[in-house]
């Protein structure tokens, strides 16, 4: 017996024999076991042969939808990872823009705090009055240019829209040519800050859906990357009820064409 047990261990040969010759052997054991088998084992053994062909076909379409079971979850699994990936390069990017647009709120805050001293200092100085000069048409004239070169200089920084030279050009926009030089200072200078307090309100108002965008993205991040986290648990789990063999090719496959 332990001559036999030894032979059997160390030669695989003879134990590839005596497989081969039980499975040739099945068929015949299952037909002799059934007493219809043995009145009529010819038709036992074709009904045998059904049987095991049926289900070996049967095993192999299981094992085939456990194959595409784990194919589709690692796939998803990809997909969803890929796309929590780029979720959090939206985020980077909405938050590239919101910083952006908080920094024009403190651009635009700065000028209109520069025009409304600018138009303070000469509402102080018109307070004194204006001086008096001759009433001739030169003297309008001069006015008219002044009210042109002042207004024009004014969107030239970005302290009036290019609306406001069209109404000064053109006598629109409540521009008024005949004032006196200081008295047209004081309305460019009040033009101004309001212009920039509307661009400012502007700027806040940007800055605030810029941030609201921040936070959709945030939570949209942070949405996927669960989602993704529990695509990779059930897929490792469906993976480990798949047949050894070939479920790393799957997860290749699966991931390639997610990716």
């Amino acid at each position: 017996m332990n001559i036999l047990a030894d032979m059997l261990l160390s030669e695989p040969a003879p134990i590839a024999v005596w497989a081969v010759l039980m499975v040739l052997a099945l068929p015949a054991l299952v037909v002799l076991a059934s007493p219809d088998g043995v009145r009529n084992p010819r038709l036992e053994l074709i009904e045998t042969i059904t049987w095991v062909r049926l289900t070996g076909r049967r095993r192999a379409e299981r094992r085939a939808r456990r194959a595409a079971e784990v194919a589709h979850a690692l796939r998803f699994a990809g997909e969803v990872r890929v796309a929590a990936t780029q979720a959090g390069e939206a985020v980077d990017r909405w938050q590239g823009h919101w910083q952006a647009a908080a920094d024009r709120v403190d651009a635009a805050l700065a000028a209109w705090q520069a025009a409304d001293a600018r138009w303070a200092r000469c509402r102080a100085t018109a307070a004194f009055g204006t001086p008096w000069t001759p009433q001739n048409p030169s003297e309008y004239a001069s006015r008219e240019r002044f009210l042109h070169d002042a207004v024009r200089a004014a969107a030239d920084r970005g302290e009036l829209p290019a609306a406001a030279v069209v109404g000064a050009l053109t006598g629109g926009g409540g521009w008024d040519a005949w004032l006196h030089p200081a008295e047209q200072e004081v309305a460019v200078s009040r033009a101004s800050a309001a212009h920039l307090a509307r661009v400012y309100r502007a700027a806040v108002a940007a800055e605030r859906a810029a941030w609201h965008d921040v936070q959709l993205a945030r939570r949209s991040r942070d949405s996927l990357r669960r989602e993704a986290a529990l695509a990779e648990a059930r897929a490792t789990t469906v993976r480990s009820a798949a047949p050894p063999a070939g479920a790393g090719q799957l997860r290749r496959s699966a991931f390639a064409q997610a990716a």
